[in-house]
């Protein structure tokens, strides 16, 4: 009929239109899509959002569970699988997964029955990287208990500090470091906490000897109930990091927290038949979550070390057929400037993970050490945002992409570094940096990329919220680091911002230094920073001081005040003596000039003073002095 003919034209002209429009459509993103395909990091951006989806999808079913499935109960299951497979090598001596079970049994056992422990109190471990590391924690994590990571280096205040944050009930030290726990003795008995020393005996009053009790106790397993109200949002640790109040923070990171930072091995392309070494301190993330609890997602066997030693590092990957080795930009460097040997490529290492490498290092360690892959990375152990370069592009901490942009949301935006404060605009809301500009990185705090934040310190947890960031009422992480995304979607590094620098690894907080120095006698006042030395990474401290009215700088007690109080990496090693100091209107030190001056004694008018291990004191900064630092002479 007449309208079944017109009918049939009209859909035969309506599917002709929309064949027509598809083709303008596909032309339209055409470039695109070849873009995509021809980008040369198409494949291992594949390759990384696989395995991240199949990572997130083992977490989601984890937290489903019913008791929750935590990094314990993995180790418990592979203990089932492979029980006489090798978990720690340290020091000669090799412990296997079924070993190191029964030793935690016996820990958990004894601490139950001596220290009354029950699910849900927080211990603090007071020692240096050895496998009771591991079997206490694993026999903590089976009471129920959280564990306290504090770093062996510090003393006194914050060793204090660090202790009370967390609200732990007990301590747990290793044998050698019994002096500094008798420093603060009285404090902790006066707050009614128990002190376990790893030892046989202990004569000191107030301080229990733990190992004659471990050894006694039964290797039997444990009963999942003591452990049965623990969910994905339980406390598992207190890691500390530096902040601006010049004190350590203890940032709390939840069970399931440790089961994404575990994961960090898999993206990095780590397999069940690797050998994991770890030579950074197993009180940082780093070695601890990424290191140790990632081992035991992986099923894989660890090297252990006390510490990072360059002279017998590729003894050690070979000895042991290491291949996989952590690493920060210190330790990288610290191996390339090792003399050079024949059999440098003889080794079997090939993926290294890390943070903190500068570029020139990372091209000499590959051309010395043969073809590694790097797998930088950037993250803070309290965030809700990291990434990590899954590619082999040098000098960078990552790679946009949608999915990691969709689960975490994030952004850059303009900071300005005088007023140390992000730029806002006429609407109160914050700038969005330009691509290849440098920007503050923060964090949008979602459900699922959320900022738990620090135990006992609100104040500090909420000075790390960004609120009214791209719209009124968003809440942000602030990470206080400048990064910036390239053309190619590459994500680089370029300073932090506040008051904290990092030197040889560690984050130092300008105002636990600047505390500690006015403490001296003849100091009146402190400004502290770091600042840059050629050929070496981060910022190494100093400060610039003002003596008091009628005294004059004592290099000797200065020296005695900061070895006493601060670890090596945290003591100034340049001393500034100013009559006065530049503040800005809200009476806040200016830094900025002082940091770009530096220690040059060609530059600097004022008095300088370097600190001298050897003479211990802070002598004169001489012209000669400066050169020899300049050419590695004098070792910093």
């Amino acid at each position: 009929s007449a309208e079944s003919g017109s009918t049939m034209l009209l859909y035969c002209l309506l599917n002709q239109m929309y064949i027509w429009l598809t083709i303008i459509a596909g032309l339209a993103v055409l470039p695109f899509l070849l873009k995509t395909l021809f980008d040369p990091y198409f494949g291992q951006d594949c390759s990384y959002i696989f395995r991240a989806i199949k990572l997130g999808i083992r977490l989601q079913k984890y937290k489903k569970k019913n008791p929750f499935y935590s990094i314990l109960d993995c180790f418990l299951d592979t203990v089932k699988k492979q029980p006489n497979k090798t978990f720690l090598h340290f020091e000669g001596t090799s412990h296997s997964y079924i070993e190191v079970d029964k030793q935690s049994n016996k820990v958990a056992r004894a601490l139950k029955t001596h220290a009354n422990l029950k699910e849900g109190d927080t211990v603090a471990l007071f020692m240096g990287n050895e496998p009771s590391y591991a079997w206490i924690w694993l026999g903590l994590a089976k009471l129920g208990c959280a564990t306290a990571l504090l770093n062996f280096n510090i003393r006194s205040k914050s060793l204090l500090h660090c202790f009370s944050c967390c609200g732990a009930k007990v301590i747990i030290a290793a044998a050698e470091l019994k002096e500094a726990v008798e420093e603060v003795l009285p404090t902790l008995k006066q707050q009614g906490i128990s002190v376990y020393l790893l030892s046989e005996e202990c004569s000191v009053e107030g301080i229990n000897p733990l190992s004659e009790h471990i050894t006694q106790a039964s290797d039997t397993p444990l009963s999942a109930d003591l452990r049965a109200n623990i969910t994905s949002k339980s406390p598992a640790l207190y890691i500390y990091t530096s902040g601006t109040t010049g004190l350590p923070k203890a940032a709390l990171v939840t069970q399931e927290r440790v089961w994404t930072a575990s994961f960090i091995q898999a993206v990095s392309g780590v397999t069940s038949e690797d050998v994991f070494y770890i030579n950074l301190p197993l009180y940082h993330s780093a070695g601890f979550l990424i290191g140790l609890a990632g081992a035991i997602e992986r099923g894989i066997t660890v090297v252990l070390r006390r510490k990072f030693s360059a002279s017998q590092f590729w003894e050690d990957c070979r000895k042991h057929h290491v291949t996989v080795m952590q690493y920060i930009g210190e330790t990288m460097r610290y191996l390339c400037n090792t003399p050079m040997k024949d059999n440098e490529k003889d080794h079997k290492v090939r993926i290294a993970i890390g943070n903190g490498v500068r570029s020139d290092i990372w091209r000499e360690f590959l051309n010395r050490f043969g073809d590694v892959a790097v797998r930088e990375l950037y993250a803070a152990t309290e965030g809700n945002i990291g990434f990590i370069n899954y590619t082999s592009k040098i000098g960078v901490v990552g790679r946009v992409n949608f999915l990691h942009r969709r689960i975490f949301p994030y952004t850059l935006i303009k900071f300005d570094i005088e007023k140390e404060e992000p730029v806002r605009n006429s609407k109160g809301l914050c700038i969005q940096a330009m691509k290849g500009e440098a920007g503050l990185l923060v964090g949008k705090i979602t459900k699922r990329s959320p900022f738990v934040g620090y135990a006992g310190n609100d104040q500090q947890t909420e000075k790390k919220r960004l609120r009214d960031v791209l719209q009124k009422g968003d809440l942000y992480f602030n990470t206080g680091d400048l990064l910036r995304i390239d053309e190619q979607n590459f994500v680089q590094f370029q300073d932090r911002v506040g008051d904290t620098f990092r030197w040889k690894g560690e984050n130092v907080a300008t105002t636990e230094v600047a505390d500690i120095l006015t403490m001296v006698d003849c100091i009146e006042e402190a400004n502290v920073y770091g600042v840059k030395v050629e050929g070496h990474e981060g910022r190494i401290g100093m400060a610039a001081v003002k003596v008091e009215e009628g005294k004059e700088f004592d290099g000797a007690s200065t020296f005695s005040q900061v070895a006493s109080y601060l670890p090596a990496y945290a003591r100034p090693r340049f001393i500034r003596i100013q009559t006065s100091f530049e503040m800005t209107g809200t009476f806040k030190m200016k830094k900025v000039t002082l940091v770009e001056e530096g220690f040059n004694p060609a530059v600097v008018q004022d008095p300088l003073y370097f600190l001298d291990p050897a003479k211990k004191t802070y002598v004169p900064l001489t012209e000669e002095i400066y050169s020899s630092i300049n050419t590695r002479e004098i070792k910093l």
